[in-house]
This record gives structure tokens, C-alpha cells and sequence, in this order.
């Protein structure tokens, strides 16, 4: 599949080349260029992370490094820009995600800092979660946990902490905050299982459980655990449905 995916993200790249040639330049070396979609998340990250501490090159060689040591990232890509398409209306493409969305591109750069977590690079790690946190405005602790496909829509303010763990098939929207309420080194973050929607604003507080295919409307509160199938609003959230 992941073959197939890239190859129509190609096809989509040269229509956007006809339709736009002034950036013919940028799209042959970010995408066109490269072997696969490892390769071009590796080269569009590191187009856009780098700063005088570390170029684009020796970026986009720590973080291709960190993808080839993981074999399910070539999959978790291709996943998450596939859930992207289907799930947002607004997603005509599967190019899209992948070139212009900051939900994508701040995940992309969570799995790569999260591989160097494992490694125990982690000075490297935060280095990558603080420049996504600057560019992206999504601010992911490498040591999360984040299965895949995960869509994170329009993604600033999102917050997301050390020891939260999040399924497939979940949507995270913009000023979302899945944090701690304590300060001891346990496990204090958000569990969410599969399916799940987390709309704007909602601020999810603590080792609690949101249940499968469970709702967080806008703007919620959520202080206790969410049962699967329900319906949570308000402050503090209360199930609605």
C-alpha cells in the first residue's frame, strides 16, 4: 500500500508543478527527488526545523536515521496521511498533509523524536519537540505514545504529555491539552483509546481513561474517565449521550 500511496502523492506533485511552476524547484527536492514517503517527511521536517544550531542536512540525516531504525514508520506515515484525507473535509489531496499541514508534519516530527527517545538520545528528542513546539505549534513529549493512523487538525496549541498514550483511529483538534495534575514523576497523562474525537479547546487532566469511540465536545473539561460510545461537554465535562 505504502507504494502505492507514494506513488499517486508523485502523480499529485506533478500537477501541482504544472499548476504552480515558480515551485518546481521545491517540490523536485523535497519530494520528486526522494525514494519514498520516509525520505520526503525526512526532507520537509528538516526544510523546516532547522535553525543555526543544526542545517537542514544534518537535520534531515538524524531524522532519516531515526525512521530507518523503525520498521512500522514507513506504514505509520502512510497511515496518518490517509486518515488525514478521509477525515478532513477539507483535505482534497493526499500531497496535502504531507506538504502544507502542521497536524502531519508535527506528528512526523514526534515519531522521529519519539524513535530517538527510545535510543536514549534525548537530548536530541527534546531538541526536535522544541522546534516543532516553535514552527508547528504542537508540543508532543517524545516519550508519548502515539499508535497510528492519529490526525491532528490544524494543530496549534496542541499539548500533549510524557506518559499519554493515544490508539488509532483518534482526531485531535486545535488548543487541545491532554496533561498532568500532579507533579510527581507517575504516570499522570490522559489514556485514549480507539476512535476517539477530542474537539477545540478541550482540556483532558490526568491518568484517566476516554473510552473507545467516546466524544469530547469543544471546550470541555474532562477531570474523571469517559466511558466508550458516550458523549462528554462541559466544565468539568459531564456525559451527554
Amino acid at each position: 500500500m505504502s507504494s502505492s500511496i507514494w506513488n499517486n502523492i508523485k502523480e499529485e506533485i506533478g500537477l501541482r508543478i504544472d499548476a504552480e511552476p515558480s515551485l518546481e524547484n521545491y517540490l523536485e527536492s523535497l519530494i520528486l527527488s526522494k525514494n519514498n514517503i520516509i525520505e520526503a517527511t525526512a526532507a520537509i521536517l528538516a526544510s523546516k526545523l532547522n535553525n543555526d544550531a543544526l542545517s537542514s542536512d544534518d537535520l534531515y540525516e538524524i531524522i532519516l536515521a531515526a525512521y530507518i531504525e523503525e520498521d512500522t514508520i514507513e506504514s505509520s506515515l502512510t497511515n496518518d496521511i490517509i486518515f488525514f484525507r478521509e477525515n478532513d473535509p477539507a483535505c482534497k489531496y493526499l500531497s496535502t498533509p504531507l506538504l502544507f499541514y502542521k497536524g502531519f508534519q508535527g506528528l512526523a516530527a514526534y515519531r522521529s523524536s519519539n524513535i530517538l527517545w527510545k535510543d536514549e538520545r534525548h537530548t536530541m528528542a527534546l531538541y526536535i519537540q522544541n522546534r516543532s513546539s516553535e514552527v508547528f505549534g504542537v508540543d508532543i513529549h517524545p516519550a508519548a505514545t502515539i499508535d497510528s493512523p492519529v490526525m491532528i487538525d490544524h494543530a496549534t496549541g496542541v499539548v500533549i504529555g510524557e506518559t499519554a498514550k493515544i490508539k488509532k483511529n483518534v482526531s485531535i483538534f486545535q488548543g487541545v491539552t491532554l496533561g498532568g495534575n500532579t507533579f510527581t514523576q507517575e504516570d499522570r497523562h490522559p489514556k485514549i483509546d480507539e476512535g476517539v474525537s477530542i474537539y477545540a479547546s478541550s482540556t483532558i487532566l490526568g491518568n484517566i481513561n476516554v473510552g473507545r469511540n467516546s466524544v469530547v465536545a469543544a471546550g470541555s473539561l474532562v477531570l474523571d474517565h469517559v466511558d466508550e460510545n458516550s458523549t462528554v461537554a462541559g466544565i468539568p465535562a459531564k456525559k451527554i449521550k
